[in-house]
């Protein structure tokens, strides 16, 4: 895992959990609103990544304090020993939300299937026929469909979201997704947040 932050206690990025957050380095999209910027490189020549080893020990210290650890990024799917390290943590007794843009319904069902996730948060950056423009990559719509039908029927508690930055979407680009998405699943529309964007364009003149 390469492990590029790590926040020891949080109250807001579980649902009604004391949780600690993890980021992973790396990315597969180059969304320019993304707030953690820093995180979409895969490799950062010089960085110091957090051993794997220490964060489990610090977690294993905090596991009185703590119900479950948000892995967010990057995009968390992306580490290769993803399922061994949720595994991990799996045994300390803590709960797992993963953090995703969906790209990789394979990693998914995997962590699905071994009932290794106990909560899925998807960013869903806009309307399937919009992604390329939003993402500045070619995104495989498909794959994004395929996890976004997975993460609804698997009975785990979910939510959607999306960040809303004008000019990069529109009203009617929102009313389009919304109608995409499942009836019934949770739905959330964040906050974009200028000073934190990854294209100096998108930020606030100070």
């Amino acid at each position: 895992m390469k492990i590029a932050g790590f926040q020891p206690i949080s109250l807001c990025d579980y649902p009604g959990r004391v949780a600690a957050v993890v980021f992973t380095q790396g990315c597969n999209f180059r969304c320019p609103f993304c707030h953690n910027g820093g995180l979409i490189p895969r490799d950062v020549a010089g960085q110091r990544l957090m051993p794997q080893g220490e964060l489990l020990q610090r977690l294993a210290e905090r596991a009185m304090l703590l119900e479950g650890l948000v892995i967010s990024g990057g995009e968390p799917t992306l580490q290769g020993d993803l399922i061994p390290f949720v595994e991990q943590v799996r045994g300390l007794g803590l709960l797992v939300k993963l953090d995703t843009n969906g790209s990789r319904p394979d990693v998914l069902q995997a962590l699905i299937e071994r009932r290794l996730v106990d909560f899925v948060a998807m960013d869903v950056k806009a309307p399937f026929e919009r992604y390329a423009a939003v993402t500045r990559v070619d995104a495989d719509t498909a794959e994004i469909e395929a996890s976004i039908h997975l993460i609804a029927a698997s009975g785990l508690p979910h939510e959607f979201r999306t960040t809303f930055v004008r000019p990069l979407l529109t009203d009617s680009d929102m009313e389009a997704l919304r109608r995409a998405l499942p009836p019934g699943s949770p739905y959330r529309v964040q906050a974009f947040v200028p000073e934190l964007a990854a294209d100096p364009c998108l930020r606030r003149a100070s």
